[in-house]
């Protein structure tokens, strides 16, 4: 019997000691450090791409922590995001909100533009057609957003003058330019906020989604 507590008792100890000499648990800031850190480590600069678009800023850091979390941000916190991201958008310089709607669709149907084989000032395409359906025509689009056929019309845009549609026009432009000013974690990409897309492309994308002309409309 003595054996047996004998033994108990340095099993005891060994384990006691095994806990003690244990690593401690990482704490969450010290994971996402380390994980900051491999995944800089894992990438370099080459041609225009930089590796300082892993930089977060405040607005795509709230929306990950949401996405981990499996859970929306508080409205609160959602409205500030927004507030932040409206404040952002740079409306047109000349004050003309629609361009031309052909030069609308080549740029929504292109998706090229920003990888490291291009150049510098390049024009991007919008790749709208990855997640919109635009046109009755197209047989492939995605489905991540919404459908924007007879996006004009549905809103009863019939005359690009009328101070009701200059309202859903604004919005339009403001929506393309940066889309978490209305939604803070949507899945669009904030094209004129990023640079993705400039200033005459937004113009353009505009009039192929209201003009009453272009086949969006028809």
């Amino acid at each position: 019997m003595k054996k047996i507590k004998l033994c108990l008792s340095s099993l005891t100890a060994v384990l006691l000691a095994g806990c003690a000499s244990a690593p401690s648990v990482p704490s969450g800031a010290e994971i996402d450090k380390l994980t900051t850190d491999i995944v800089r480590a894992s990438f370099r600069d080459q041609g225009l791409v930089k590796i300082d678009r892993l930089v977060q800023d405040e607005t795509s850091r709230a929306c990950s922590a949401a996405d981990v979390a499996g859970k929306p941000l508080d409205e609160a916190t959602a409205k500030a995001i927004q507030n932040i991201n409206l404040k952002s958008i740079k409306w047109p310089s000349d004050g003309v909100f629609v361009g031309d709607y052909k030069e609308g669709e080549k740029i929504a149907q292109s998706g090229r533009g920003l990888t490291w084989t291009d150049e510098a000032g390049q024009a991007s395409g919008g790749n709208c057609y990855n997640c919109h359906q635009i046109d009755k025509k197209e047989i492939s689009y995605g489905t991540i957003g919404p459908s924007l056929y007879n996006y004009g019309k549905t809103r009863g845009i019939k005359d690009l003058n009328n101070p009701k549609a200059k309202v859903m026009i604004e919005f339009t432009w403001g929506k393309i330019w940066n889309s978490k000013a209305y939604n803070a974690c949507s899945n669009m990409p904030r094209a004129g906020h990023m640079g993705i897309l400039n200033e005459d492309q937004v113009r353009h994308i505009v009039a192929l989604l209201v003009d009453p002309k272009s086949p969006v409309n028809q």
